[in-house]
């Protein structure tokens, strides 16, 4: 019977390396995966906003989601 709980044991060892084996890498894809939005958030602001160009920027939802709508928030009273 000792050597199943020392087998079990060595299992839920493994198991707690796999996990942190794991975390690591999902911390990594993560990390990747913001850096990635990070320099796209970066070549947004620099190259279709940068110098002047905001001025000439079209934005495809302006006006088309305010904040207050009246047709929404009418006084019902």
């Amino acid at each position: 019977m000792t050597s199943f709980w020392l087998f079990l044991s060595k299992v839920f060892k493994w198991s707690f390396g796999f996990y942190d084996l794991f975390g690591n890498v999902l911390n990594w894809v993560l990390f990747l995966v913001a850096s990635g939005f990070f320099c796209y958030w970066c070549y947004t602001l620099v190259v279709t906003l940068g110098a002047q160009k905001d001025k000439d920027y079209y934005s495809p939802t302006e006006g088309k989601f305010p904040y207050y709508d009246p047709k929404i928030y009418k006084n019902e009273g």
